[in-house]
């Protein structure tokens, strides 16, 4: 089975308890949708969550969010193909993977694409207390070259799309802090997402990212809720 759920930032007691009540296996997977938390804390803490959720019973498949490093920058990762597309994974750590933004994945007889990152409007109190905080949270020019590209040979159809943030137009503006001035806050990647949305033809979008639940049209806010992935959609011919 395969299964999806919104930020973690690095508390997993509901994926445990998850894997618990359904007594998941290895074979099964679990989608993250950002903001894992994983590669947040610093190598020791860092060690810690990844030792202990390599103990569960579960393959976790994780998208790029804005609280993380981006595993390719990290010396531990390698790469490796896996459900037809490129995902990153330590040795240690075999069943911790990390998307690539822009791969295409088949998950479930589905055509999956991933698009991770997002900007930080903590970025500021981050940089003060000393949590980390990187210049590549959100996708670079390079790799939205790439989506795109991956889209046009895929006739711009696909049945699903991952990403950590929505498309600007989804954006859940109910629960926007109040303290913070969204004047200031860099939506280029929400920008860029909403022109990808306009013209691609999608079954189903899923997101994370704002900590709320929400559905609009075939789009999906995600947080603590957990779900079967994409439930009865249909794939796209």
């Amino acid at each position: 089975m395969i299964y999806i759920t919104g930020d973690t930032h690095g508390q997993f007691g509901r994926i445990e308890e998850f894997c618990e009540r359904l007594k998941t296996s290895r074979e099964d997977i679990l989608i993250i949708l950002g903001d894992a938390g994983i590669n947040f804390s610093g190598q020791t803490q860092d060690s810690l969550k990844k030792r202990f959720l390599e103990s569960l019973s579960i393959t976790l498949f994780c998208i790029h969010g804005n609280h993380e490093q981006r595993p390719y920058t990290i010396d531990s990762y390698k790469e490796k193909s896996w459900h037809g597309g490129t995902v990153y994974y330590e040795e240690k750590y075999p069943h911790l993977l990390f998307a690539k933004d822009g791969e295409v994945f088949d998950l479930d007889g589905k055509q999956v694409i991933v698009m991770g990152g997002a900007y930080s409007i903590d970025k500021m109190f981050r940089l003060i207390y000393g949590y980390g905080w990187w210049e590549d949270e959100q996708p670079s020019e390079e790799i939205k070259k790439y989506v795109e590209a991956q889209l046009e040979k895929l006739g711009w159809k696909v049945d699903v799309v991952l990403s950590h943030t929505t498309p600007l137009k989804y954006e859940p503006v109910e629960v926007f802090l109040p303290g913070v001035d969204q004047s200031k806050v860099d939506k280029s990647t929400e920008e860029w997402l909403d022109g990808i949305e306009d013209k691609l033809e999608y079954q189903k979008w899923y997101c994370g990212h704002y900590h709320t639940e929400k559905k609009i049209d075939r789009l999906e806010i995600m947080f603590q809720n957990v779900e079967e992935f994409c439930g009865n959609i249909n794939t796209i011919n």
